[in-house]
């Protein structure tokens, strides 16, 4: 057997469990798995013994900045931590400048993702010109996206065009995405009630991190609870297929929950700050630095339970890079600060210390960030799994090798990260895409352009030949 590349030594970590073989790689694709003894005529050969070899993350929750916003990151640089952080699809999201709302400004982000990406990607545009959902989604896409939310004392990170704030219009638009097979991602938010809830809290004169914090988890979350039972609702009424991003009540757990049980087509993800970041003591110490969210020790407790039963799918990063001047407003000003945290790099090998501290089991991390992402996002066979066919997406990880996350090593713009100063005890060694390596040795080796579209079938082949013809 001729084959481009063997990985020895390892444990595969298969759609089936664990196996203690080699991996094989062929053309881009994942060949196989056999015993340590089976000769083969490999070109290259990866000595992975002692590591574990597993699918590449799909992170369906990426914030690239480009176009627009690139002073805190681009796509160059959000590819470089993915590829660093076995990240090896990112999905964009649609909050830029000009917002991703129709074809011509989806044609815009494609071409620039063709030049510029080390891993492969989409794109995920916001639905909020209805005459242009249909012809969006005959571009390869896999997902839209819109916010529920109006920032107050700020125009970003959530800009005019990418929300849908009526629920006439929401569902309206659910008609017209349930034609599609496509899912609609929302950020749920009931503005009605944030604007009551922060404008008490501002009256006060409290523009403080901690007011900040608890008035976004206000009596119990009600903000988030109240939308997404709206949401729930509409996707049963509508038969739309909805994602449901930054899952943290308990109450909203519970509904997911309730809403799968009675056959509604709905997935939820859990954000790196949820489970790792965002305890009061964060808000406190890091301010600014630690917000997006605050999430109350009841809350956390039970995202790891719906980490662990299946009810929250997918961990996303919602990688969201903001510069150090942006955030640095936020300790006497907080609500002019640029909320969001950057994720990508780090949330992988976050997962993976995890399942080391035993509040996860490997096969349930792995399922979390590489193999229902790419199955409810409609590249079940192609992205997420080290199965024979599939793309060979690969990450080999130390799984006892204790570090220290710095500030020092962030591959971002803003030079910074919450984690700074915190040890861990795994790390990821080597990434890889289609059989190539993009991350190896603490390098990132991948090149520009080197990453595709991650679309199913004619729509890849399709909009890959658009992308290089241009």
């Amino acid at each position: 057997m001729s084959i481009d590349l063997r990985i020895s030594g390892g444990t595969v970590v298969t759609p089936s469990g664990p196996v203690e073989g080699d991996l094989l790689v062929h053309g881009g694709k994942v060949a196989g798995v056999v015993a340590r003894d089976v000769a083969t005529d490999a070109a290259r050969t990866i000595d992975a013994t002692g590591r574990l070899v597993l699918p590449g993350m799909v992170d369906v929750h990426v914030h690239t900045r480009e176009p627009g916003y690139e002073h805190k990151d681009d796509i160059l640089t959000t590819t470089r931590q993915a590829a660093a952080g076995g990240v090896t699809t990112i999905f964009g999201m649609p909050n830029l400048k000009p917002p991703t709302v129709d074809v011509d400004s989806l044609t815009d982000v494609f071409e620039r993702y063709a030049s510029s990406s080390l891993v492969d990607w989409n794109h995920n545009p916001a639905p909020t010109k209805f005459d242009h959902i249909i012809p969006m989604s005959e571009m390869g896409i896999r997902a839209y996206k819109i916010y529920m939310v109006v920032d107050t004392g700020r125009d970003y990170p959530h800009p005019a065009g990418t929300g849908i704030h009526d629920h006439g219009h929401l569902l309206q638009i659910m008609d017209q995405i349930a034609k599609t097979d496509i899912r609609f991602i929302i950020h749920p938010h009931d503005q009605g009630l944030m604007d009551y809830i922060e404008g008490e809290v501002l009256a006060r004169g409290d523009n403080t991190p901690e007011g900040y914090a608890s008035a976004y988890a206000a009596r119990e979350g009600v903000i988030w609870d109240t939308a997404i039972d709206v949401v729930l609702r509409l996707a049963e009424a509508s038969g739309c297929p909805v994602h449901i991003a930054h899952i943290q009540t308990r109450r909203s757990i519970e509904a997911v929950r309730r809403a799968k049980a009675n056959g509604v087509d709905v997935t939820c993800e859990v954000n790196h700050w949820a489970p790792f970041l965002s305890t009061w003591n964060d808000v406190q110490t890091l301010g600014p630095y630690a917000l997006s969210y605050w999430v109350p020790d009841d809350n956390r407790a039970a995202i790891w339970e719906g980490m662990r039963d299946g009810t929250i799918d997918i961990a996303s990063s919602d990688h969201a890079p903001h510069t150090r001047e942006e955030k640095e407003i936020g300790w006497t000003e907080m609500w002019k600060a640029h909320t969001g945290t950057p994720g990508i790099q780090y949330y992988y090998e976050l997962m993976l210390d995890a399942v080391n501290r035993g509040e996860l089991t490997l096969e349930r991390a792995v399922a979390m960030v590489s193999e229902i992402p790419a199955d409810k996002f409609g590249l079940a066979g192609i992205k997420g799994t080290l199965a024979v066919g599939a793309d060979a997406d690969i990450v080999i990880a130390d799984m006892g090798h204790e570090w220290t996350i710095t500030d020092e090593d962030v591959l971002s713009k803003t030079g910074w990260t919450p984690y700074n100063g915190r040890t861990i005890s795994a790390r990821i060694e080597r990434t890889i895409v289609r059989g190539h390596d993009v991350y190896a040795d603490g390098v990132v080796v991948g090149q520009p352009g080197f990453g595709k579209i991650a679309a199913a079938g004619a729509d890849r082949k399709a909009t890959v030949a658009t992308t290089e013809g241009n």
